[in-house]
């Protein structure tokens, strides 16, 4: 309990975003890649996964966000088949009631607080489905889509950045809803999914295919804006990164999906699937 309290303290008294934004500079620079060695053991990387060797590596940052080996992670195939947009383990999942989501078992959250207090896309998720997927630095972070579709609007929630590991999930009230977050949205054949990428501790930064879009800058303002993306991205396509961290929590509308069910801190990889497609918009 003294523990838990001491680091609660940490967490509420460290000057997060500009201790993050030191880190990230030097987690960039050439000097970090005698690091990458000692992060490569200490969190156990399966390294005959990425796509290539150690040593190739010049920044810490370059090696956080490798991507694999081609072919390593298929895409499940099927046009309904909806698919776990990155690796990490599930934290969360289910129905959005009464505008809320689950953080973890007796602890809720606003869902016009996650997306920033944009009412007409809270409404669009009520009673909805869900699925909140943390990613440890044990993992890939690169961000994929979970269905083929065409990115339709960005929006950028300046905020905290708490940690998201589990000790903080279950301890910081309305987590998810106080990190930076930067939320794409996707015009798909179940509708407009929400792809909600959160920010946390460290370098905090999410960066993606669509544009000059990142998190934790000085000054951030929040905004939200149309994307006219030239392409339309197939499913598992790559749409962002994390460098270091975090979470992604997908948002579905109301009876578009049938997500599976899961158990609590369930392995997913990308590509996997995690549910169908049981109501077609038509276009």
């Amino acid at each position: 309990m003294f523990k838990d309290s001491l680091q609660l303290l940490a967490l509420n008294v460290l000057p997060q975003r500009a201790l993050s934004r030191t880190v990230g500079r030097l987690a960039r620079s050439p000097a970090s890649r005698v690091a990458i060695p000692w992060y490569a053991n200490h969190f156990k990387i399966d390294l005959d996964q990425a796509e290539k060797p150690l040593e190739q590596y010049q920044t810490l940052v370059e090696f956080f966000t490798r991507r694999l080996k081609q072919g390593l992670r298929p895409i499940a195939p099927g046009a309904g088949v909806v698919v776990s947009p990155v690796d990490g383990r599930v934290s969360a999942s289910g129905k959005i009631t009464r505008g809320r989501l689950w953080q973890v078992k007796g602890r809720e959250y606003s869902l016009l607080d996650l997306v920033g207090g944009d009412r007409e896309a809270a409404e669009r998720y009520l009673d909805g489905e869900f699925v909140t997927i943390y990613l440890s630095p044990q993992d890939y972070h690169r961000i994929h889509v979970p269905l083929g579709g065409r990115i339709v609007s960005a929006t950028y929630v300046p905020g905290a950045l708490f940690p998201v590991n589990p000790f903080a999930v279950r301890n910081v009230s309305n987590l998810f809803a106080r990190n930076e977050r930067l939320i794409t949205y996707l015009e798909t054949s179940a509708g407009l999914v929400g792809l909600v990428k959160v920010g946390a501790t460290i370098v905090g930064s999410v960066r993606v295919v669509y544009g000059d879009f990142t998190t934790n800058v000085a000054g951030g303002r929040p905004y939200s804006k149309d994307i006219d993306f030239p392409r339309r991205l197939a499913k598992g396509d790559e749409i962002g990164r994390f460098e270091f961290g975090s979470t992604v929590i997908l948002l579905f509308e109301k009876g578009r999906v049938k997500l599976d069910r899961f158990q609590t801190d369930q392995v997913v990889k990308l590509g996997e699937a995690i549910g169908e497609v049981v109501a077609v918009r038509k276009r």
